[in-house]
């Protein structure tokens, strides 16, 4: 799993990457609970985190997970950018930013996302 979760440097800046490309829903759902362990032992309102959800397998289980996650480190996240996100359902999408009260911008390329999290 640490290879899914790992923090990365672009820019000199310091990104959580969390990597659910390719995922099952078990596997999306079990890193989904693995990142605010993570988020939650940095500084409030701190982290940059990139989330590629390129081809990525989605449940109710897993979607309950990730807008529990989503609340859960809301404090410690100071912007998150997704990528792959048309691998998420609409209605998924709609349901997590409801539920978490969180914005989710989504880029089309991995440098995009990155570009953008650097100037936050």
């Amino acid at each position: 799993m640490h290879d899914r979760i790992r923090f990365i440097t672009h820019k000199g800046k310091e990104i959580l990457s969390v990597d659910m490309s390719r995922s099952s829903p078990s596997q999306v759902e079990e890193i989904a609970r693995k990142v605010p362990d993570i988020v939650t032992a940095r500084p409030r309102a701190s982290v940059l985190m990139l989330v590629d959800f390129t081809e990525a397998k989605f449940d109710e289980a897993a979607l309950r997970t990730m807008q529990e996650s989503a609340v859960f480190d809301k404090p410690y996240v100071k912007a998150s950018a997704w990528i792959g996100s048309e691998a998420l359902p609409k209605i998924f999408y709609d349901q997590l930013t409801s539920f978490s009260r969180r914005d989710f911008p989504a880029f089309k390329t991995r440098l995009q996302a990155l570009e953008w999290l650097v100037k936050e």
